[in-house]
């Protein structure tokens, strides 16, 4: 329980860390397709951190999972950002260095994030606490992989264009 007890600790803390290099990120960018999902995504870490921070409060006091603590978090908008994004010209605009950066630090948060939780998850044998964090891994899952095409987009606006268009035109 002590581990788990420290992981969930350690996960409050990294989410906090996260939110504020995405907000950081949100203010600095100039292209609007990072400036959007930095700020998606803050969103997103802030609500788990909520959660996580009632859930750790609990944990502590209970000695034991808690049934009283809602453990239910939004699902990730951040995978529609590019495509609302598709019909704006300014969002066209090529990401510098520093952006390309900040979304590569991202993916490599998220790709953490996602092994925490797994492991959270696995050393548990409470379903409710199993599921809890197979959500939030899955929910770090999206992040990563919405970051990873924001990072495509970035790198090479016109080609994922180009693959955005394929897939609406074969009814993918």
């Amino acid at each position: 329980m002590n581990k788990r007890m420290n992981a969930l600790k350690f996960a409050l803390e990294n989410e906090q860390k996260e939110r504020d290099f995405y907000l950081v990120n949100a203010r600095r960018t100039k292209n609007m397709a990072g400036k959007n999902m930095f700020k998606q995504i803050a969103d997103e870490e802030k609500e788990h951190y909520e959660v996580l921070k009632k859930l750790h409060e609990q944990w502590e006091k209970k000695k034991k999972w808690p049934a009283t603590v809602p453990l239910k978090v939004k699902k990730s908008l951040a995978g529609s950002i590019l495509k609302s994004l598709s019909e704006k010209k300014a969002a066209r605009i090529k990401g510098n260095e520093d952006d390309l950066k900040a979304i590569r630090t991202a993916i490599d948060f998220e790709a953490r994030g996602v092994a925490l939780y797994t492991k959270l998850e696995h050393g548990s044998t409470d379903p409710k606490e199993k599921d809890f964090f197979n959500l939030l891994a899955g929910i770090e899952r999206q992040h990563f992989l919405s970051l990873r095409d924001t990072e495509e987009f970035l790198t090479d606006p016109a080609a994922w264009y180009q693959n955005a268009e394929k897939t609406t035109m074969d009814g993918a």
